[in-house]
C-alpha cells in the first residue's frame, strides 16, 4: 500500500518525513505496559492511523504529530484497546517530559521555557483553580469575583513589566512588537501596552498589519478548498518589511487599506510617518517571522509574546490544552465579528494550529518577553456559551472521514468541560478584560 501522507510537521515546526513505523512501535510500547504482547495488532492499528490520516487530510496532507497521536488514542478506543490508549496518553506524556529534561531551559510544549509554565500552574494551585472540582468549589462559594479580580491583577502586571522591559531598551529599540497564536489577546494586550507607554511619555504610532492581506483571490487555500489567512504568506510580507525599514528611517509610507467585507486590498491609502520620539508598535500574528522585518536590525525590535498558559486539568487529569481555550475564545469572537458559526471555527482550526506550529512555535525562542493570557476564570463563562455545540460536533464529524480532526478536538474539549459547572452572568468581569475581547462589552474599541 502507497500512503498519500509523505510529511508531518514535528512539534518544533519542522517539515520531516512520514513513518508508519513509529507510529506501531509507539502503539506497541503502550500496549506491552498493560501486559500486551501482539506486534501484529500494533502494526494493524498503525495501518488504520493512516487510513484516517489519509481520509482526515487527503492525499499529500501534511498532518501535525499533535494530530497524529489524537488519532491514534481515537483509533486504540474504536478498536477496544482502551487500556491501551490510556498507556499511550501517559508514553505520550512522558516522552514530552524526557525531551523537556534533555533541553533543561525549554518545556517541548510549544516551546514555551518550562520555568514559565511551572510558574503559571503553582499561581493556578495557590489560588485554587488549577482543576474543574477546584473552579466548581470557586463558584459554588461565591468566589469567582475574587478569582475574577486575581487573574486581571496578575495579567496587568505581566504587561506592565513587559512594558517596562521594553523602557529599559530604549533608546536603541523601537519597534515594539506583540505577537502570539489566534486568539491569545494580542489586541488587548497591544492596547494595555501603549496605555503603560503613554503613561511612561512615550508616544506609539500603531501598524496594522492587517490592511497587508493580499486580495482573497491570492490567498493560499487549504485541503478544503477554504481561503488561509493564517498563513504568513497570506500578508504582502515584502512590503511590510519595506515600509517598517522606512518608518524608521524616517520616511513617510502610504499604507493599504484591506477590506474583509469584499477581500479586497486598496494601495497607497493612509500616510504614515514615525517621529524620532514615537514607538513603531506592532500587533500581529506573524510577529516572530522573521521575513516580515528582515531589513530590520534584531537590536531595534522588543518581541513580547502572548499565550493562554492555563493549567487546569479535570478529574481525569487532563490539562486543557492551550490551543482548546484559544479554540473557544475564538468561536465566540468568530460568530459576532466574521460572521462564523461555532461549528464553523472548529472545522477550520486545524489548519490554525497547524500554522502555528510551522510559523510561530519555531521562533519562540527569539522573544523578549513572555505574557499568559489564560484566565481560569473564563472556562466556566465560555462554557456556558458554547458547550452545547460540541455534542452536535461529535455526532456530526463522528463517521466522517475528512473532519476526523474536528471530531477529536470536539470531544476532548467536551470531555473537558462536562463536569465544570457553567456560568451565565459575566458581570464580574471588568470592562476592560481581555475576555471583552471575545465576549463583548468591552470598553476598549477593536
Amino acid at each position: 500500500m502507497t500512503c498519500g501522507i509523505k510529511q508531518i510537521v514535528k512539534r518544533d515546526g519542522n517539515v520531516v518525513a512520514y513513518d508508519r513505523e513509529r507510529i506501531a512501535i509507539a502503539i506497541f510500547k503502550a500496549a506491552t505496559s498493560v501486559g500486551g504482547s501482539d506486534r501484529k495488532e500494533a502494526d494493524r492499528l498503525a495501518l488504520l492511523v493512516e487510513e484516517k490520516l489519509v481520509g482526515t487530510y487527503g492525499e499529500g496532507g501534511i498532518p501535525s504529530v499533535e494530530e497524529i497521536q489524537d488519532i491514534v488514542e481515537t483509533v486504540l478506543i474504536e478498536q477496544g484497546h482502551a487500556k491501551t490508549a490510556r498507556a499511550y496518553i501517559l508514553y505520550r506524556h512522558e516522552r514530552q517530559m524526557a525531551r523537556a529534561q534533555r533541553s533543561y531551559a525549554f518545556e517541548v510544549t510549544d516551546n514555551i521555557p518550562y520555568k514559565k509554565i511551572y510558574e503559571v500552574l503553582r499561581w493556578n494551585m495557590d489560588h485554587g483553580c488549577d482543576t474543574i472540582e477546584g473552579l466548581n468549589e470557586i463558584i459554588a462559594t461565591g468566589k469567582l469575583p475574587d478569582l475574577i479580580h486575581a487573574c486581571e491583577r496578575r495579567y496587568d502586571l505581566e504587561v506592565e513589566l513587559g512594558a517596562q522591559r521594553f523602557l529599559d531598551h530604549i533608546p536603541e529599540a523601537r519597534v515594539f512588537f506583540v505577537a502570539g497564536p489566534s486568539s491569545s489577546s494580542k489586541t488587548t494586550t497591544t492596547i494595555k501596552v501603549s496605555e503603560k507607554l503613554a503613561e511612561a511619555g512615550r508616544e506609539f504610532l500603531a501598524l496594522n498589519v492587517d490592511h497587508y492581506f493580499f486580495n482573497l483571490e491570492q490567498h493560499p487555500k487549504d485541503e478544503f478548498g477554504d481561503y488561509d489567512y493564517e498563513t504568513p504568506h497570506a500578508l504582502d510580507l515584502k512590503l511590510i518589511d519595506e515600509h517598517v525599514a522606512a518608518l524608521l528611517d524616517g520616511k513617510t509610507i502610504k499604507t493599504p487599506h484591506y477590506d474583509f467585507k469584499t477581500g479586497t486590498r486598496t494601495l497607497n491609502v493612509y500616510d504614515m510617518k514615525l517621529e524620532p520620539n514615537q514607538v513603531l508598535l506592532i500587533d500581529s500574528l506573524h510577529g516572530l517571522y522573521g521575513e516580515m522585518t528582515q531589513s530590520t536590525p534584531d537590536d531595534l525590535k522588543f518581541k513580547l509574546y502572548i499565550e493562554t498558559l492555563g493549567q487546569v486539568r479535570n478529574k481525569e487529569g487532563m490539562f486543557m490544552r492551550w490551543a482548546d481555550n484559544r479554540l473557544l475564545r475564538r468561536m465566540i469572537r468568530d460568530s459576532w465579528h466574521r460572521n462564523l458559526q461555532p461549528e464553523q471555527t472548529l472545522t477550520h482550526w486545524h489548519y490554525v494550529r497547524r500554522s502555528e506550529l510551522k510559523n510561530i512555535i519555531p521562533f519562540i525562542g527569539t522573544v523578549d518577553y513572555l505574557v499568559n493570557s489564560a484566565m481560569p476564570f473564563e472556562l466556566p463563562i465560555l462554557k456556558a456559551r458554547l458547550f452545547k455545540f460540541f455534542p452536535a460536533a461529535m455526532e456530526k464529524f463522528k463517521d466522517e472521514p475528512k473532519r476526523q480532526d474536528a471530531y477529536v478536538r470536539a470531544k476532548r474539549v467536551y470531555e473537558m468541560l462536562k463536569d465544570l459547572t457553567p456560568v451565565e452572568d459575566d458581570s464580574a468581569v471588568p470592562p476592560k478584560s481581555l475576555l471583552r475581547e471575545f465576549i463583548g462589552g468591552s470598553e476598549y474599541k477593536y
